[in-house]
């Protein structure tokens, strides 16, 4: 994780000083969990997810992105389809906080220079590193462990995005982040004391999603896309 924020860091002061285009930004949204307690729907925003985000406009059809991103995570059994968890009936709330280094790709040339209100939509991916909450459930109550964990995740995500604003970058978008452990939502606690906590499917790992809007504003001098 140490060297994700480093290289995250070290990108962002490249691009900074190379100053073609550049934006920087907010994201608010929602999050939703897909795991072993609560509802199985994919995209069902429960709880708040703010955030902040960087990109640099390599050219005009791909750029480099950071953020940083905070969301609750609450599941509630109750809201499920599924019987057996509306009858064992657990609630999460939990939270996390994801840093991410990745790369957008539009679907259209998205020169900002035109002069023009452009809109396309893109596609993001990368890499995640995500620390959340130690909890475990006993006797059907969570139970926090104490301290945090990290683990690695891939972000995958689809948006418009639109200059409609001006130098200010409207979008929308949804992403859902495969992550490489199954303890997000307490079903399977590592600690050898809380291993008797395990319960549900323990050989698939956790999901959590964002579904919201970014507002960037950009600034930098105007760049020549050059091509070799």
């Amino acid at each position: 994780m140490r060297y994700l924020i480093i290289l995250a860091l070290s990108l962002l002061s490249t691009q900074i000083n190379h100053a073609q285009i550049n934006e920087i930004g907010v994201y608010v949204g929602g999050s939703n969990l897909i795991g072993d307690v609560g509802e199985t729907n994919f995209i069902a925003p429960n709880s708040p997810a703010i955030g902040l985000l960087y990109k640099w406009n390599r050219s005009t059809r791909h750029s480099y992105r950071i953020s940083l991103i905070y969301a609750d995570l609450k599941a509630e059994d109750s809201d499920s389809k599924d019987p057996r968890r509306i009858q064992r009936d657990y609630s999460l709330d939990s939270n996390l906080l994801e840093i991410a280094v990745g790369m957008e790709l539009t679907f259209v040339d998205f020169n900002l220079h035109s002069g023009e209100t452009i809109g396309t939509p893109y596609l993001y991916s990368g890499i995640t590193a995500t620390q959340f909450s130690n909890n475990h459930f006993e006797n059907g109550l969570q139970i926090p462990e104490g301290g945090k964990d990290w683990t690695v995740g891939i972000p995958m995500a689809i948006g418009y995005k639109t200059n409609i604003l001006g130098n200010f970058i409207l979008g929308f978008e949804v992403g859902a982040r495969y992550t490489f452990t199954d303890n997000i939502d307490g079903n399977f606690p590592e600690s050898s004391e809380n291993q008797q906590y395990q319960f549900g499917n323990i050989n698939n790992n956790d999901w959590y999603t964002f579904t919201g809007i970014t507002l960037t504003y950009t600034f930098g001098i105007k760049p020549c896309y050059c091509y070799d």
